[in-house]
């Protein structure tokens, strides 16, 4: 694993994604139909794998010629991660989350042919809060001579205990369990009580993949 550095660094606050309070909105393992409105509740199916995304503001990259100028007459080359795409292999003790992406970028000087190496992360965060693994990888743009657009793909990824991407039979009962209208917290969320709400929060991952910037990159990308 590589050290968390840049653009996303151990602890980042960057994404930080709350668990949606859904009142009386069961989470069960298996049901008839997704979205079906039941005695109960309405029954949605919650998957173990990892959600998959690009964290704010790192889906793009821009390099400046001089490096140390940020304006339009001084950009190099620029590109955004398009085309995300995932899946999941869920067979095995440990879930399998494979993300695969395109990188399309331009430049300004088309003179020459010119290989671009752009760095790019694959992180596993849980909770939304804390990040759990983290690798850097590369993909590389050929542009060709007289062309001011190139386009590559890259992959990553990353694995998930079954175990801890799994809720406590004693949650998933309180979560799936029928109420009644009589019933006295028939109108309570149950992820509104902190116990339920935390041990969901546990066992949900996320896959995320995005540049891997620089603190003045990321700066960049936040304010322009």
């Amino acid at each position: 694993m590589t050290g968390a550095t840049g653009a996303f660094n151990e602890g980042s606050h960057i994404v930080k994604r709350r668990l949606t309070a859904l009142a009386l909105v069961l989470l069960a393992t298996g049901c008839s139909r997704e979205g079906e409105i039941a005695e109960g509740g309405i029954y949605i199916t919650r998957s173990a794998c990892p959600q998959v995304g690009i964290p704010a503001a790192t889906g793009d990259i821009t390099l400046f010629n001089p490096s140390n100028r940020t304006d339009a007459s001084a950009l190099d080359v620029s590109a955004a991660i398009t085309n995300v795409r995932s899946t999941c292999d869920e067979t095995g003790a440990n879930i399998v989350s494979t993300v695969t992406f395109d990188v399309v970028g331009t430049r300004r000087d088309v003179a020459q042919a010119r290989s671009v190496v752009l760095p790019y992360f694959s992180v596993a965060m849980q909770s939304g809060t804390t990040v759990v693994a983290k690798r850097v990888g590369n993909v590389g743009l050929n542009f060709a001579a007289g062309s001011a657009r190139a386009q590559t793909s890259g992959q990553a990824t990353i694995q998930v205990s079954r175990a801890a991407a799994t809720l406590p039979e004693d949650i998933r009962r309180e979560l799936t369990r029928k109420r009644k209208a009589n019933d006295p917290d028939a109108a309570v969320d149950p992820l509104s009580r902190p116990g339920i709400r935390d041990a969901v929060a546990r066992a949900t991952f996320e896959h995320l993949v995005g540049f891997q910037l620089t603190d003045a990159q990321l700066r960049y990308n936040a304010t322009r």
